[in-house]
């Protein structure tokens, strides 16, 4: 007796570029695809349709975005296109006419009617058999997930086109934040990364409305949601705050334990001059002095940050301002990044004088130079103490992972020598027996 084979699963191949933000849109577009009846595959060749998340903040970003897309065509040859350069389709469909569609970002119900329309789910298809895990599709190690709490941002920064593309800020009730992030936590993450826009705006927009989690009202507000996750037993990490001043409120729950004593802040400069050209919040005359007061209500707090030099009209004088600035600030981890005009941003039609490329790369190099020496200076301080440590990797070496003040993929690593016995999403304490600029180096205790 023969039986016919049942029809197999339709295909989906994805490419998500650019920042978290970016990859819970592309978790949340897969979990939806998954619960369809779709495979995710890893491979062009094995894919009925490829889906591309593109970036399109920076022009190097939208460049990548454009050779990815050409790539998948190559290979593929039907591909749909979203994300945030999916605001300039007529630039992509310039370049590359083929693909399928192009949608901008967030437009989750788009990009899965696109996909139906280019290889239909099966018609059988069960959502009770082909189960997705309650806390979705997620593109990250299992022990950690970013956890998206709001969308679009009410600045109007002149260097940046993200409200343009994401909109103004919109928060997600707290129930559902909440919500997710408990059922992240029990299917074993060990690490929240906190992530929007601008976290600090949290609520802003419905005036930080009360709703509901476990039956208990909770406002929809930073700190209150701080406190909320900060009881569920895993590290919290904050990421893209602005320093409003209930961030102030923030530094006793690190004192405490309950987050971790790390803030990730986006000071962009320091120079009243500059920061007033790139319309950023006027915070810089007090920040200081908030640092001073944070570190003597929280001793381990670990600020990271971003700065742009070479911003248009930035003088000698406003770079030797940042500098003496980061001096006083003593910041533990910086990236910096050389100006870079975006196509609609405000800033480029400023009447201010354009920083030659020659100057803008001698800035960034003493400013890597001088930033380096604070960090490394910060971190041969922990030489010699206990330090909790979440794994990420082990091989025969040992392991390597993180601790409170290294974010995934953007800060640095602690390597532990006699971590072999480990595995990934362990949590170990360990002695730090040396460090560079960087990473650290430590044993298990």
């Amino acid at each position: 007796m023969s039986t016919t084979p049942a029809p197999a699963n339709p295909k989906v191949g994805f490419v998500s570029l650019g920042c978290p933000k970016a990859l819970v849109d592309s978790e949340r577009i897969l979990t939806q695809l998954r619960m369809e009846g779709y495979d995710v595959v890893s491979t062009y060749q094995d894919a009925d349709v490829v889906v591309v998340n593109t970036c399109g903040f920076i022009d190097s970003a939208k460049a990548e975005s454009l050779e990815v897309i050409g790539e998948a065509i190559k290979e593929n040859g039907k591909v749909i296109v979203t994300g945030c350069m999916g605001v300039e389709e007529g630039n992509i469909r310039s370049i590359h006419p083929s693909v399928l569609s192009v949608t901008g970002p967030q437009q989750y119900e788009q990009v899965v009617n696109a996909v139906h329309d280019a290889v239909p789910p099966r018609q059988d298809h069960n959502p009770l058999i082909d189960l997705v895990p309650p806390q979705g599709i997620k593109l990250t190690p299992r022990h950690y997930a970013y956890l998206k709490i709001s969308e679009g941002c009410n600045h109007s920064c002149s260097f940046c086109i993200i409200p343009s593309m994401r909109g103004k800020l919109v928060s997600r009730p707290i129930g559902d934040v909440l919500d997710e992030a408990q059922r992240l936590v029990k299917a074993g993450v060990k690490e929240l990364l906190v992530i929007s826009q601008d976290t600090s705006a949290y609520g802003v927009d419905v005036k930080y409305r009360t709703g509901f989690w476990n039956g208990a009202p909770v406002k929809t507000r930073m700190t209150e949601l701080c406190e909320a996750l900060g009881s569920m037993g895993v590290w919290v990490r904050l990421h893209y705050v602005y320093p409003y001043p209930h961030v102030d409120e923030l530094i006793p729950l690190m004192a405490a334990g309950k987050i971790l004593p790390y803030l990730d802040i986006p000071f962009q400069h320091a120079s009243p001059k500059v920061l007033k050209s790139m319309k950023r919040p006027a915070f810089e005359d007090k920040t200081l002095a908030r640092i001073k007061n944070w570190r003597e209500i929280c001793p381990d707090l670990i600020i990271r940050s971003t700065f742009i030099v070479g911003f248009p009209g930035e003088t000698e004088e406003d770079f030797q301002y940042l500098l003496n600035w980061l001096t006083e600030a003593q910041l533990d981890r910086v990236g910096c990044f050389q100006y870079s005009p975006v196509d609609g941003a405000p800033a480029n039609d400023m009447d201010l004088e354009i920083v030659p490329d020659d100057i803008k790369q001698d800035r960034w190099d003493r400013f890597m130079a001088h930033q380096q020496a604070i960090s490394s200076a910060r971190l041969q301080m922990r030489v010699g103490r206990e330090i909790e440590v979440l794994v990420d990797e082990v091989d025969e070496q040992g392991a390597v992972g993180r601790c409170f003040f290294d974010a995934p993929e953007i800060d640095g690593n602690v390597f532990i020598d006699n971590g072999s016995n480990l595995k990934p999403g362990d949590k170990v304490w360990c002695k730090v027996t040396d460090a560079d600029e960087y990473d650290l180096w430590a044993e298990q205790i």
